[in-house]
């Protein structure tokens, strides 16, 4: 049976679960498109303040199907590229939801796995979890955005490394580079991932989705279009009455209330 999304809501935090823990949560076009169906509607809900991200049965994603994959080879190159359509729409869209993405990761996040999990705003992992970048492996090359997110956070020999021995790199190892942000014992990710989205969601959604708009900005931009935005962005939020609230009550030494 494909792999599909099983949709929870736990106070302003939706969890998305890959689930199909036969394949370890491999990808299918029918969770691909729903988890993209999922982000949007989560984006459009005011309520909803952070979403968080993971696999059932012990694993995150193990990348490709790859029956599926035969499946395709012998439809066609249009097949294929079908299904890159739909993963990288879904990675799109996670790194332009306004709202913060946790990845919660436990055990494998292999191929496009690992892809996936790079592309959430912040990875909460267990200690237990390892990243791989299969695809040598498979004769194939990486999708999903893998040499993009890596290629800028570490250096080009170890990313080599990875990519050409294939080779588990752990939660421990990605740490350093910024691109873990909390480890923790296994079986205790979606329980970390969830405290992290509380703290999130306390604060000021829009001031939240300008600065991850901001940052999305740096690799295109120059400075001076940078302290542009950064003028614009900064009035646009100032002039918010989240910014009353939240100056407000930093002088009134209270916890603000955010809209």
């Amino acid at each position: 049976m494909p792999s599909e999304l099983r949709t929870e809501r736990d106070g302003s935090t939706v969890v998305l679960t890959l689930h199909g823990p036969e394949t370890r949560n491999t990808l299918s076009e029918g969770l691909v498109a729903a988890a993209t169906e999922a982000l949007a509607t989560a984006e459009d809900d005011r309520d909803v303040r952070t979403i968080v991200l993971t696999g059932a049965g012990g694993h995150f994603c193990a990348g490709g199907n790859l029956q599926a994959m035969i499946a395709r080879r012998e439809a066609g190159r249009e097949a294929q590229a079908r299904m890159l359509g739909l993963l990288h729409r879904w990675i799109e869209a996670l790194r332009a939801c306004p709202k913060p993405v946790i990845a919660a990761v436990e055990g494998a996040a292999a191929g496009a796995g690992f892809s996936i999990a790079m592309a959430c705003d912040l990875v909460v992992a267990s200690d237990e979890a390892r990243f791989v970048l299969s695809y040598a492996k498979l004769g194939l090359t990486p999708d999903g955005g893998a040499t993009w997110h890596l290629g800028r956070a570490v250096p080009r020999q170890l990313l080599q490394q990875w990519l050409w021995l294939a080779e588990p790199v752990s939660a421990r190892q990605l740490e350093p580079f910024g691109l873990v942000t909390r480890v923790c014992p296994a079986g205790q990710a979606v329980t970390e991932a969830k405290a992290l989205a509380d703290r999130l969601a306390a604060m000021a959604p829009n001031a939240i989705a300008g600065a991850k708009e901001l940052l999305q900005r740096v690799p295109e931009s120059d400075f001076a279009a940078q302290l542009d935005a950064e003028r614009d962005r900064f009035i646009e939020s100032l002039f918010h009455a989240n910014a009353a609230e939240g100056i407000a009550a930093f002088l009134g030494k209270r916890a603000p209330r955010f809209e």
